[in-house]
């Protein structure tokens, strides 16, 4: 028990970083920054805090030929999700882009029943309906702005690419792995996609303006990058693929809090209760104990600890 504790408190802190990503970004973005330069700085100033952590920890950085393509595809699926969810920032306000997002539980669900052949329970379900509508309870449009259809089809994708990714992690050859190393070369491998689209002369690199921006970028790497990744790797492989991202309904939530603390907007009644439906939802999976038992969760790879006792 005090196991699957730690993974639903990883799972929240996971979805509450994640979170953070419009708060860091929107200043960014105002600077006249894009989303091919905010990624690849995101990522880049990502990678060395991550090489950090497994150089202080005495791991390897190695990993096997065999992980090598698994670790690939997932990099690329996670930087695929950032650069659409990040694009979407364009067509729409981020907290409704954040709100959108929040489909991918479903689509995890329907992967999992699909392909893994894990048959939701009915709490899973209750849970997943229940936070959906707290969801729609935060969307929010000014008075006469229409939804934009672009920006919804791309937040779809960056949904359905990170629900493609919070299932393929489970990979049986990257068993073995140390989160942090695999968090490394996700990122790794995710980062040349944003190199290869800035070569190619798709996008433009831009610099930040302003040197307090820079510290935004870092953030920005800390924690919707490094902290969020490492903590659902680890959140995955105790409690399982849905849960987690069950779990995520907490990042709206996030995004919401941020915006009035830092942003200045109000909350409605509808949007308390809203919230109030995610966390009774997310407390329902936490509490139930139940959820991530099927038979894909036996299966999953069991990593080493997060942070492992140095040989002595």
């Amino acid at each position: 028990m005090k196991g699957k504790i730690k993974g639903y408190v990883l799972g929240a802190v996971a979805a509450a970083s994640y979170g953070l990503n419009p708060t860091f970004a929107l200043p960014l973005y105002a600077d006249g920054m894009n989303p091919d330069s905010v990624l690849l700085f995101r990522y880049g100033l990502a990678i060395p805090m991550v090489a950090l952590m497994i150089y202080l920890r005495g791991r390897s950085f190695r990993v096997t030929k065999q992980s090598v393509l698994p670790l690939a595809v997932l990099g690329i699926l996670m930087a695929v999700s950032s650069l659409t969810l990040f694009i979407s920032y364009n067509y729409m306000a981020a907290g409704i882009a954040s709100t959108i997002l929040f489909v991918y539980p479903v689509l995890v669900a329907v992967i999992m029943t699909v392909f893994c052949h894990e048959k939701p329970t009915l709490k899973t379900l209750l849970c997943i309906i229940l936070a959906s509508c707290g969801i729609v309870m935060l969307y929010r449009t000014g008075p006469g702005e229409t939804l934009s259809l672009a920006g919804t089809l791309i937040v779809i994708a960056s949904a359905l690419v990170y629900a493609i990714y919070l299932v393929a992690i489970n990979q049986k050859r990257l068993a073995g792995i140390a989160t942090l190393t695999v968090t490394f070369h996700v990122l790794v491998y995710g980062s040349l996609l944003f190199v290869g689209r800035l070569l190619s002369g798709a996008s433009e690199l831009i610099l930040p303006t302003r040197w307090y921006l820079w510290l935004d970028l870092v953030a920005l790497a800390l924690f919707p990058t490094v902290i969020s990744l490492v903590c659902t790797t680890r959140a995955i492989q105790i409690i399982g693929s849905t849960p987690t991202a069950i779990l995520g309904a907490i990042e709206p939530v996030t995004a919401v809090i941020m915006g009035m603390i830092l942003f200045n907007e109000g909350m409605t009644r509808r949007e308390a209760a809203g919230i109030v439906m995610i966390l009774i939802a997310v407390s329902f999976v936490i509490l139930g104990g139940t959820a991530g038992t099927g038979p894909m969760t036996k299966h999953l790879i069991r990593f080493r600890q997060m942070f492992p006792k140095l040989k002595r």
